[in-house]
């Protein structure tokens, strides 16, 4: 069966149309013919979005009750047994409630697609995992519910359904987004002008990333390499000199006068290690880049400008920043062109910036490479055949006749021969040079004939020396390579460790440096299935991976259970000797991985122990006492010697009723301290009134010391009913037991501007004011510990857990309890709440 295809709308706030958008496209495809159906679709009480509905198939939802409320979940199986072609599901991110077949509502449209149907979806960029702290930034509301953006990657086709921020106010204005009565508090806060303008571009960039993805998957598909210039972005070539950090000024300082570009800065070491720079020069530029908002990067490559072109194609890049040549002139006439000058010369239709610098043409304070390379071979080739007649002259216009002069100084243009050339040069210019000597120096002069043995002794001797030399020379110009290679080698296994740690030591971040470093177009790690003889299978990757790691170009095992596979073009020798000592960082960062999960699980489980301890203290008397109370009052109503007035016996049933309430709160409050330890409270937020949530909370409580005193008309907050009524009960409870002589009043007050607000966002206030004995400042923190009871209240009367849980409760909802002196003596204590912008929460 075919997999589905999925679409998604995305949306920049709520209200901006993206449920609007897809169920007018089920109306087009219903005109076309297609079989569209609504699997679940939230209209939010909008009437434009709720009359789109009409005349479109729809398989009804499940209904489930959570926390008093009942709600609507997509009901995937009736879906699927429908079977249309194409099914319309809102809220990508949304979670379900508990009793669903999945956890999150992407993944009931993963079954749906695995079934061949169709999807069409809706998510706000708030939802979005790598945008959640950004929103959070603009709004001041963090949002709970969140999604990886590699989930969303996997669809289809991502449209934004963009609107402008004044129309998106002027819809809310009119009540067409939320409710008229909230529609003041919502525009003076999350629907704030520049708080829309703001979102409209983080959604608008999201998107323009997403879309320049699959231009890059496009032209790697279709093997384009030229630039085309869909965007400014800006490489800084950096040679680990200090003059790095010029050129990245002066590359963001072009890119500040374009909107949206992007900076590389490329280290590119080579393999005789000449380029590695300094490495903490290079570390500055890192941090620099970053403070830049770019991106840095270490690559390998024999030719750093071949490199550095391949790199800056390979990104689609318009514009490279090279600083001029810190190589002499004279090193530049023997050396050839520099870096930056090839560069220029072959970098076809980038735009190259050429940066002076104080550094230019001063020298790169490296040694040449001791490596005897076809050129020095050539060059000593042609000093053995000149340098012998020509010292030969010069030794004919001095006038000697000792045979030993002449030797020595030939001996010595030998030597010369033999540090630049190397053996086979070396060799050359000793047979000529005794050939010259003998000729016009060893009688009898003028034939290559010796007559006396020793000077045939002497000659053997000027070849050995001469052969000896040589091979000294070729073996330590091997050393010296060899040494470049380690070097180069070890500074790479650096700039691999430094861009592990800044990607915060994780699988990715490796992955990511590994397809960089060696210019592949993907990475990716494989492991074994579950019984550790299985095939293999893809846990995480880079890039692109192939589906079997025997796909792959290059692959290199890590471990029994673990094999890292690179695609694209294949690595020499050299570079896979690399790759293996790099692949040694894996095992560490897996290691990490583990020791972390472990210290996380080790401190949950310290925590849970730490919990049930203070639980066993606290119950062994705070449990055992009402229960001896009950046991004490069944027994004496059992008795069947003694006969009990009637009023006795009310007596003793009123005191197993109150022991009875007093175990339930008890054991109610040690199993909600117990979610709130394991974060295992999950709220369901919507519009509440005030009134409703304290009319709730007080039925339990005795009425004659309780004054309401709640201004009408209070705006509702976000808040979770069943949660904010046990707040409210727990700290009413804690004033009636701790302030027992006074009066416990419940007021209200509204936020805004410059009074109560919570995460930026403009909140409303409930008040719960005694007039008892109040709670030292130095003694407030400790308050709202578990298990804390002021010194002079008894043991009998609780665990000391209420206000933990009404603390715990209460920010789970995302809002505040706080404590402050009450004027005239006794404690207020502050719930606080953000004001409800209307729309419900998961």
């Amino acid at each position: 069966m075919q997999r589905g295809k999925l679409r998604i709308y995305l949306g920049a706030a709520p209200g901006a149309g993206t449920t609007y958008a897809m169920l007018e496209e089920a109306h087009q495809l219903r005109e076309q013919g297609r079989d569209a159906a609504i699997g679940l679709a939230e209209d939010h009480g909008r009437a434009e979005t709720a009359a789109l509905k009409a005349g479109l198939d729809s398989v009804p939802p499940r209904t489930v009750e959570h926390r008093g409320a009942v709600a609507e979940e997509l009901d995937v199986d009736a879906l699927i047994a429908r079977a249309p072609e194409v099914a319309l599901v809102d809220g990508y991110a949304r979670s379900n409630l508990p009793g669903s077949r999945h956890g999150k509502r992407w993944q009931d449209i993963e079954d749906l697609l695995d079934a061949g149907i169709d999807v069409i979806s809706t998510i706000d960029i708030r939802h979005l995992g790598s945008l959640s702290d950004a929103v959070a930034t603009i709004t001041g509301r963090y949002e709970d519910e969140t999604i990886p953006d590699d989930i969303v990657r996997r669809a289809d086709q991502i449209e934004l359904v963009d609107i402008a921020p004044e129309m998106l106010r002027l819809r809310l204005s009119l009540g067409k987004v939320y409710p008229a009565e909230q529609a003041d508090a919502a525009l003076s806060d999350y629907f704030r002008l520049g708080n829309l303008t703001a979102l409209r571009e983080l959604a608008l960039l999201w998107l323009a990333d997403r879309v320049e993805e699959g231009l890059e998957a496009y032209r790697a598909q279709q093997g384009i390499s030229d630039t085309w210039p869909a965007r400014e972005r800006l490489v800084v070539g950096l040679s680990g000199g200090s003059e790095g950090r010029v050129l990245l000024r002066r590359a963001a300082r072009i890119l500040s006068r374009v909107t949206g570009g992007e900076l590389h800065a490329v280290h590119v070491s080579t393999a005789n290690g000449l380029a590695a720079g300094s490495p903490r020069e290079l570390e500055q530029q890192r941090q620099l880049t970053k403070e830049l908002g770019g991106t840095y990067h270490a690559v390998t490559g024999e030719d750093p400008a071949e490199t550095l072109l391949e790199f800056a194609r390979g990104i689609n890049a318009t514009q490279i920043v090279v600083g001029i040549s810190r190589r002499t002139a004279v090193a530049r006439f023997f050396g050839g062109r520099g870096i930056g000058a090839r560069v220029v010369q072959e970098s076809g239709d980038i735009d190259v910036h050429m940066v002076s610098h104080a550094h230019g043409g001063q020298g790169t304070g490296l040694k040449p490479p001791k490596d005897l390379g076809l050129t020095r071979i050539r060059v000593g080739l042609a000093m053995a055949l000149l340098l012998p007649p020509l010292l030969q002259l010069i030794l004919a216009a001095i006038p000697n006749e000792n045979f030993a002069t002449d030797m020595l100084i030939q001996l010595c243009g030998t030597i010369a021969v033999a540090l630049l050339g190397g053996l086979w040069p070396a060799l050359a210019a000793a047979a000529l040079a005794s050939m010259t000597v003998t000729f016009f120096a060893v009688p009898p002069t003028g034939t290559l004939a010796i007559g006396k043995p020793e000077n045939v002794l002497t000659l053997f001797l000027f070849l050995a020396v001469a052969a000896v030399v040589s091979l000294v020379v070729g073996y330590s110009a091997r050393l010296a390579k060899e040494a470049g290679r380690v070097r180069a080698e070890a500074a790479i296994l650096d700039e691999v460790s430094r861009g592990v740690l800044a990607a915060e030591d994780s699988v990715a971040g490796f992955l990511d440096q590994v397809r960089e470093l060696f210019r592949v177009d993907g990475a990716a790690l494989y492991v074994r299935g579950p019984d550790g003889r299985g095939d293999w299978e893809l846990a995480a990757k880079s890039g692109t991976a192939a589906a079997d790691p025997a796909d792959a170009g290059t692959l290199e095992p890590v471990d029994e259970d673990h094999l890292l596979a690179l695609n694209g073009r294949a690595l020499s020798q050299r570079e896979r000797q690399l790759l293996s000592a790099v692949t040694s960082h894996l095992l560490a960062i897996q290691q990490h991985e583990q020791l972390t999960a472990s210290r996380r699980d080790n401190l949950r489980l310290a925590e849970g122990n730490k919990m049930r301890t203070s639980v066993l203290r606290a119950v062994s008397h705070d449990l055992r006492t009402p229960l001896a109370g009950i046991k004490l009052a069944v027994s004496s109503l059992r008795q069947d010697t003694v006969r009990l007035p009637p009023e006795d016996e009310q007596e003793l049933l009123a005191t197993i009723e109150s022991y009875a309430d007093r175990l339930d709160s008890l054991v109610g409050n040690l199993l909600d301290m117990s979610r709130i330890t394991a974060e295992s409270v999950q709220p369901l937020l919507h519009p509440l009134s005030w009134r409703e949530a304290v009319e709730a909370a007080l039925t339990s409580l005795p009425p004659g010391r309780i004054r309401v005193e709640l201004p009408p008309n209070m705006p509702p907050v976000d808040a979770d009913a069943g949660l904010l009524e046990r707040v409210i009960a727990n700290v009413v409870e804690n004033a009636l037991k701790y302030a027992p002589g006074s009066d416990i009043v419940i007021v209200g007050s509204v936020g805004g501007v410059g009074t109560a607000t919570v995460d930026g966002r403009p909140a409303s206030e409930l008040r719960i004011i005694d007039h008892g004995q109040g709670v030292p400042s130095a003694d407030v923190v400790d308050m709202f510990r578990p298990f804390q009871r002021l010194d002079d209240v008894s043991s009998g009367t609780g665990v000391g857990l209420g206000l933990a849980v009404a603390k715990g409760f209460t920010e789970t909802m995302g809002g505040r309890l706080l404590a402050e002196q009450t004027p005239g003596g006794g404690l207020t204590m502050v719930v606080r709440l953000p004001l409800s912008t209307g729309d419900p929460a998961e």
